[in-house]
């Protein structure tokens, strides 16, 4: 499902990505050649083209008819494209005419330029159509965060609400925090919101956090090196708010049920052994497996106790409350209209491409190679289960995360196009077209590299059991 996930999201964001190329082009009475979803390696699922005022289709097809071809077609018709279905999903293309880029150089251009072609329009003209598939992914981004508040609202979770406190990676307890721990500061900024307080945390590489521990204010020195053990244990949570084991249903043959325990019971104890916490309460039914155990519980405000019979497994036959509402009475939901919804759609999506952009100085950071991620490493975040809402909201952070490397100032990505665009315009210089094919293979080689490199990274992690 996961796998799933991630062809469809990005599917629908390379499919946008080149439409925003298209889109431009046409505005610019610039020939595109073609616009394929997917690859089509010898071979193409589907084509259309309209020419002679009518559509035509071919299905499941090797070649195009010689009359489709461009050369054949009426001076009226000769701006049409083929539109296609490839049949390797890794994407997909928009075919400009004249432009040197991935799928041809300098040699593979007509020696005489057109009118029609990229390569003659003027340099203003060009960086719009080359920038148009950065700019529609991240107007994509912002109308997805728009509809998605819209629909579903927006969750936050105060620190104190979690009044259980927060479970910690091992990499946050050797810095000397403690499992209950309540963040209150980060360097002196008092931490307000559970998702800033741990992106704070990844991206800030705090000196002094403040906890609340118990009763008492604790002041926890960092390492300085936070975000090394980060990298070098690949850590993907840092810190998880304690959930209270509430019941909220019971399975078939329930041991809970049968020894006299009702939904809605707050387990509180296990063995005599105070622990209100979720994780603790489940790691203790482990150590008690086909033993009987008295547990405390909270019904209706009164402490109350039996003894429950754990099975094999180490479980009692339930099903525990997950409704984040219930469990945390400080729990922020927030509903928007559509008016509402679309400032802060765009608020959001701004501040996730300012976090997005900022955690990539982890890369620099001792290890921080070992952070790189390829496919697999995408296809992780989606759950594994279909949930629209998760779909919609990664799919949301993808486009921003290809609109941004799209434009760093690589040859080969739409940032080097933009990059030589913008030196023309400054200088009055255009670049050769040989020097255009020369940067456009170092280009093609770096990313090469730095994909083996990601990809290789998923493939260590998943052969060592890190995915």
């Amino acid at each position: 499902m996961k796998w799933i996930a991630l062809l469809l999201s990005l599917t629908l964001l390379v499919s946008t990505h080149e439409l925003g190329h298209l889109l431009f082009a046409k505005l610019f009475r610039t020939r595109v050649l073609r616009y394929y979803i997917f690859f089509n390696y010898k071979f193409s699922i589907f084509k259309a083209k309209k020419f002679n005022g009518k559509w035509h289709f071919l299905f499941f097809n090797a070649t195009t008819p010689d009359s489709w071809n461009v050369e054949n077609l009426q001076p009226e018709d000769q701006d049409n494209t083929l539109w296609g279905l490839g049949w390797i999903p890794l994407g997909g293309y928009c075919d400009i005419a004249g432009m040197i880029d991935e799928t041809k150089d300098k040699d593979d251009l007509p020696s005489e330029p057109q009118p029609w072609e990229y390569r003659t329009k003027k340099a203003w003209q060009r960086l719009c159509i080359i920038s148009g598939g950065v700019l529609v992914n991240f107007l994509t981004a912002l109308l997805l965060y728009g509809v998605i508040f819209a629909h579903w609202g927006e969750d936050k979770l105060p620190m104190s609400a979690a009044t259980l406190g927060y479970d910690y990676h091992q990499v946050m307890i050797d810095e000397g925090f403690q499992n209950g721990d309540i963040i209150c500061s980060l360097d002196g900024k008092e931490a307000l919101d559970f998702a800033d307080a741990a992106t704070s945390l990844f991206l800030e590489n705090p000196s002094t956090v403040s906890v609340l521990r118990g009763d008492s204010l604790v002041d926890i020195t960092m390492s300085g090196h936070l975000v090394e053990n980060i990298n070098n244990e690949g850590v993907k949570t840092l810190i998880t708010p304690r959930m209270p084991f509430v019941i909220k249903s019971f399975i078939s043959g329930s041991t809970a049920k049968r020894c006299g325990m009702v939904e809605g019971d707050s387990i509180v104890s296990v063995g005599g052994e105070n622990m209100a916490a979720f994780s603790e309460i489940t790691s203790a039914f482990k150590l008690y497996a086909d033993d009987t155990v008295n547990i405390g519980f909270y019904r209706g405000g009164e402490l109350m106790s039996l003894p429950v019979a754990i099975n094999s497994e180490g479980k009692i036959g339930v099903q525990a409350e997950t409704d984040i509402a219930r469990l945390f009475p400080g729990y922020q939901h927030i509903n928007y209209n559509i008016l509402q919804a679309i400032p802060a759609g765009i608020s959001h999506g701004w501040k996730t491409l300012v976090t997005y952009v900022s955690s990539l100085k982890m890369l620099f950071s001792p290890g921080g190679v070992k952070s790189l991620g390829g496919f697999g490493t995408m296809a992780s975040i989606f759950p594994d289960y279909w949930d629209w809402h998760a779909f919609w909201n990664i799919t949301a952070l993808l486009a921003l995360i290809l609109a941004f490397m799209n434009i760093i100032p690589i040859p080969g990505l739409d940032g080097g196009h933009i990059l030589f665009t913008l030196w023309e315009i400054i200088t009055r210089r255009k670049p050769s077209d040989k020097f255009l094919n020369i940067a456009q293979n170092v280009g093609l080689f770096l990313l090469l590299a730095l994909m083996i490199l990601a990809n290789g990274n998923d493939l260590w992690r998943w052969l060592s059991g890190m995915m």
